[in-house]
């Protein structure tokens, strides 16, 4: 795969946002090291640089929410004057769109996404009876999984309006927190594994062979039977392990949701197809500090071992001091001072503070290229900013910080 400009030689940030032939951008990480605020800064540059962009965050910090304007009610509680959800796109005011440009933004909401597949895949009767199952409610919030499916299954929604008068030519996702950046991609494999899988067809077992035995005769009735009496056991045993009212609440739900992710798994895995070509660059981001930059090297590993090149690795909140100096010059000036007049001593106490802000640049830049050095991506050191993310003004900082990030060291551009 490509992964447009920035594969090689240093991230180019602004060149790839103005390649028309990059259609996602898949920014993936641990949590706690601002991958959020950078999702939603390449979005906002890549909108005021013209792209019609559509940005899907994930539990975005609340002043972020409200510079995106995400922030809202959802749910039954909603009122009219309120907007759209927050996990419904809304544009985002304040970009400025003179070079055609536009920013929607919209944050996951797992459940109601899951919710909105069963509406449109279920008659409305079947729909509620799926929804008041009282399994569903844990699979919903709590199934292993469940954020990355929903995910995938939002970014096919958001391609799919690609070309339509209100559509997007870049989608930029910020991906939920996980251990594996290919917990994301491989959101379709994992899911039919689970419905196609020998537990699920254990569970339907006795549902699928009372539809067969409904429309069966003769031979294939009788068949049946012996097919029926071995899932009956199979179900009594079961029965008895899990309970008889969960065994059918469990059964009614793999039943109800194979008709569901029948249309998802095809969507899903479409929209994975297209996350494995040169229309997607993956940007992982994390943090100068030894565990998140492990968690990077893992992350880049594996997209690596999934022939998928990613675009660059951005290390975050890098320590800043001024140029020009390096610890042991300003410690040896601060030694020259700290017998002097008062002020050469405050000088020298100034000059400390200094040295104390160069040594965690080189140690955190030391980190940065033993972790990273060898891994064959561009890698960006992005300098703290003062104070939190809490408007347009601050995800611009952050956009211009990507834009012009030195790279590290030569082998690792």
């Amino acid at each position: 795969m490509s992964a447009g400009p920035g594969a090689a030689g240093g991230w180019d940030l602004d060149a790839l946002l103005d390649d028309r032939g990059v259609e996602v951008v898949v920014c993936a990480g641990s949590g706690g090291v601002g991958k959020t605020t950078t999702a939603a800064a390449v979005a906002l540059r890549a909108a005021e640089r013209g792209r019609r962009v559509a940005v899907l965050t994930v539990d975005p910090a609340r002043r972020l929410a409200q510079a995106l304007g995400t922030e809202g009610h959802a749910g039954p509680d909603q009122k009219e004057d309120d907007g759209p959800a927050p996990d419904e796109p809304r544009r985002v005011p304040g970009v400025d769109t003179s070079r055609g440009g536009s920013l929607d933004a919209l944050v996951l909401d797992a459940r109601r996404t899951l919710d909105a597949l069963v509406d449109s895949a279920l008659p409305p009767a079947r729909a509620e009876q799926v929804k008041s199952n009282p399994v569903y409610s844990s699979l919903a919030t709590s199934f292993s999984g469940t954020q990355e499916y929903m995910a995938m299954e939002r970014l096919g929604q958001l391609r799919a309006g690609r070309g339509t008068p209100s559509g997007w030519d870049l989608v930029v996702v910020d991906t939920p927190p996980s251990r594996s950046a290919l917990d994301f991609l491989d959101a379709p494999t994992r899911l039919a594994s689970f419905l196609d899988g020998r537990f699920a067809r254990l569970l339907m077992a006795p549902v699928r062979f009372a539809g067969s035995a409904r429309t069966g005769s003769g031979l294939r009735a009788a068949g049946g039977r012996v097919v029926g009496a071995l899932a009956g056991g199979v179900a009594t045993a079961m029965d008895r392990v899990l309970g008889g009212r969960l065994l059918r609440d469990v059964q009614a739900l793999v039943e109800g949701l194979d008709e569901v992710f029948g249309g998802f798994r095809e969507r899903a895995e479409a929209t994975s197809a297209a996350l494995r070509d040169s229309r997607t660059a993956f940007v992982v981001v994390t943090a100068p500090e030894t565990e998140p930059l492990a968690e990077a090297v893992f992350l880049v590993g594996r997209l690596r071992s999934a022939e998928l090149v990613p675009a660059a690795v951005v290390v975050n909140r890098a320590t800043r001091a001024a140029e020009g100096l390096d610890a042991a010059a300003a410690r040896r000036a601060a030694d020259s001072l700290r017998d002097g007049t008062a002020d050469q001593r405050r000088a020298a106490q100034v000059l400390d503070l200094q040295v104390e802000l160069l040594e965690r640049v080189e140690r955190e830049r030391r980190l940065v290229d033993e972790h990273l050095a060898g891994s064959g991506t561009a890698t960006a050191l992005v300098p703290a900013l003062d104070g939190d993310v809490a408007d347009l003004e601050g995800l611009r900082a952050v956009g211009a910080a990507l834009a012009g990030a030195a790279p590290r060291s030569g082998r690792s551009t």
